[in-house]
């Protein structure tokens, strides 16, 4: 990590939920992606996070996100609530090439939401992410971000 990326031994952690969920499709046609699936999607959700905090831009990040999601969170807030991460300047590009390691078995949930819990590798702390997905315009789009920028977790 450059100089201006903040080595953290500091718990940064901040989630976003849409709560304005709409109905889920029939749970029976809802499979978890493969394994390449599942890496570019958790990859690419926590790489515009990253861009969004660390441009202090954060149309990409709303307009890749679920519906219900863009329409609880306008960008501006989006940028409010994250703020801690862009003025400590955190930035975890690094990820990039890095395999997400995960911490439970992907599911989808009885409401439709597809769940990765898991954690990047990363020195000296480790990013730790809990992504939440519902297909929103016929694919699958994140509708709740939780990121932990912390020492690796003991155990």
């Amino acid at each position: 990590m450059s100089g201006r990326k903040i080595r953290l031994f500091v718990l940064m952690s901040v989630a976003v939920v849409a709560s304005a969920l709409t109905v889920a499709p029939a749970q029976a046609q809802l499979k978890v992606p493969d394994q390449p699936r599942q890496e570019t999607l958790i990859k690419t959700t926590l790489l515009t996070f990253n861009d969004a905090n660390v441009t202090g831009n954060y149309l990409v990040l709303h307009a890749k996100a679920a519906k219900p999601f863009r329409d609880q969170f306008t960008p501006a807030r989006i940028k409010e609530i994250f703020k801690e991460f862009a003025e400590k300047h955190i930035d975890f590009d690094i990820i990039a090439a890095k395999t997400p390691l995960l911490t439970q078995k992907p599911k989808i949930d009885e409401e439709g939401r597809l769940i990765f819990l898991g954690y990047f590798d990363t020195t000296p702390s480790h990013v730790y992410y809990e992504l939440h997905y519902v297909v929103s315009e016929g694919e699958w789009k994140p509708i709740k971000i939780n990121v932990n920028v912390k020492a690796p977790d003991k155990g």
